[in-house]
């Protein structure tokens, strides 16, 4: 009797001397001007990865984080993934990834961070307020391009090793990092890599930790799925060059007739999806999705007063969250070859290509819902008889992500976000896709977690970008809180 209460005395002091929160946050909280400087220095780097001549800008900003965590002593490894092939032909290399490597303990779990250093272009003449590459800190805001995506939370990541390591504090947990610079513009090359890595960096993971996304309001959120995407070109060619419409209208069949006619076929007035078979493989919504939906804050009018519409598709929370989240959309993105610019321009264009995508949901498969789309709109076009050209093609197959909520990643994060924001976060989902999340899902088959620090208004992509101090500061905390919640988890 006397050793078992030795024993269980001997693990209550442990429990109560192995995570000192209160130092580590004092820590952060003396540290936050360091953690606010070292987000201006990234975000002064245009890692614009869509723009190839700022490739250059883009591996100096993989060295950056590279440097970052060499200075905390981590095992750190710039992965080269090869070249990318460009659309006018040749190619160019493609941006480092970085790899890092906390901690080897045998008996402690080991989570991977991911999360990516490259940003979506950014010009003041695009309706910025501040100049978008050089940090202005308005009334606790951070403005500037990355700052939340992804850029502050890789920070803050970063910034939670620290703490434990200047405190000397032992990390809960192994930590690893895997840091790409090529996330907005489709991870070219990181699926490979990851594949290519399986039995070796990612041989001991046992968690993976996504933080590029973000709440959905003022209340902390955890994230459990993401959809998928079916990117489509649908191109329809008729006369062998453009045409006056004075002259030539009415006499040809014109392509841009013809396109607009059959992707009106996609989709009626009420969002519902006229494509034949492409719900039948959406998962049902479950009466515990649908609790789960209901306790969710999330309100109807502020929503509508930020994205600056009137009306919204649906009445109720639920069922918008619903069609937001976990039901496949169909969105026309924009027609190349029509005329769009000032003037009036009487043509008739010789050749249009739609673009347009449907985001997918559990459990649908892009190569069916490649076979469906096409289908449809060939035969739409038939019914036409029309003598112009339809080709019909999907550039991209990006699949759904979906976590089971209940799975301990999950309460861990419950645990978490009560101990620093002292309340109950909501369990989301993104109508976004984020297809690094699926890749490492079916290449590792490990459990993941999307863990936001990223505020509701944050304007992801968008003009005005920005960060919260707060967040920023409070979710680097959040990290540090989280990673001694996973080392509670037993490990299988």
């Amino acid at each position: 009797m006397i050793n078992n209460v030795a024993v269980v005395l001997l693990l209550l002091g442990a429990g109560v001397h192995s995570f000192e929160f209160d130092e580590l946050k004092k820590y952060v909280d003396t540290h936050k001007e360091e953690y606010v400087q070292a987000l201006r220095e990234w975000v002064a780097v245009e890692s614009d990865s869509s723009d190839i001549t700022k490739r250059s800008e883009v591996q100096r900003m993989m060295e950056l984080v590279a440097e970052k965590l060499r200075v905390l002593g981590g095992k750190v490894e710039m992965v080269d993934i090869g070249m990318q092939k460009l659309p006018e032909g040749g190619t160019i290399a493609l941006p480092k990834v970085v790899t890092a490597e906390f901690g080897s303990n045998a008996r402690k779990a080991t989570v991977c961070v991911y999360g990516h250093a490259d940003v979506q272009p950014a010009r003041k003449e695009d309706g910025w307020s501040t100049e978008p590459y050089n940090l202005t800190d308005i009334y606790g805001n951070l403005y500037g391009r990355g700052t939340s995506d992804n850029k502050a939370p890789v920070l803050a990541w970063i910034h939670a090793v620290e703490a434990y390591q200047a405190l000397e504090i032992d990390l809960p947990v192994n930590v690893k990092f895997i840091i790409e610079g090529m996330e907005e513009t489709g991870s070219n090359g990181l699926a490979a890599m990851i594949e290519a890595q399986r039995d070796t960096f990612f041989s001991n993971v046992d968690y993976i930790i996504i933080s590029d996304c973000g709440w959905l309001s003022t209340r902390p959120a955890l994230t459990y799925g993401t959809r998928g995407n079916c990117y489509f070109f649908a191109e329809v060619e008729g006369p062998k060059q453009d045409l006056h419409s004075g002259v030539h209208g009415g006499t040809v069949k014109e392509p841009m007739t013809d396109l607009i006619g059959i992707l009106d076929t996609m989709i009626s007035s009420n969002g519902s999806i006229l494509i034949p078979g492409i719900r039948d493989a959406v998962a049902p919504f479950s009466d515990d999705e649908w609790k789960l939906y209901q306790k969710i804050d999330f309100d109807m009018d502020s929503y509508k007063a930020k994205i600056g519409v009137d009306q919204l598709m649906y009445e109720n929370k639920v069922e918008l969250l619903a069609h937001r989240w976990r039901y496949p959309t169909v969105s026309i993105h924009g027609i190349v070859g029509a005329f769009s610019a000032p003037g009036t321009k009487t043509v008739i264009p010789a050749k249009v290509t739609a673009k347009f995508s449907i985001r997918q949901v559990p459990d649908m498969d892009p190569a069916v819902v490649e076979k469906q789309v096409t289908d449809h709109l060939q035969s739409e076009f038939a019914k036409r008889k029309s003598p112009n050209k339809l080709k019909v093609t999907m550039i991209i197959g990006a699949k759904p992500w979906l976590a089971d909520p209940k799975h301990p990643l999950y309460q861990a994060g419950k645990a978490a976000v009560q101990r620093v924001f002292n309340t109950e976060p909501d369990l989301i989902r993104e109508g976004g896709t984020i297809p690094i999340a699926r890749t490492f899902q079916d290449v590792m088959d490990k459990s993941i977690i999307m863990l936001p620090i990223g505020g509701f208004d944050d304007g992801l992509h968008s003009q005005n970008e920005k960060m919260s101090r707060y967040n920023y500061i409070e979710g680097t905390k959040l990290f540090i809180a989280y990673l001694h919640e996973v080392a509670q988890i037993k490990k299988d």
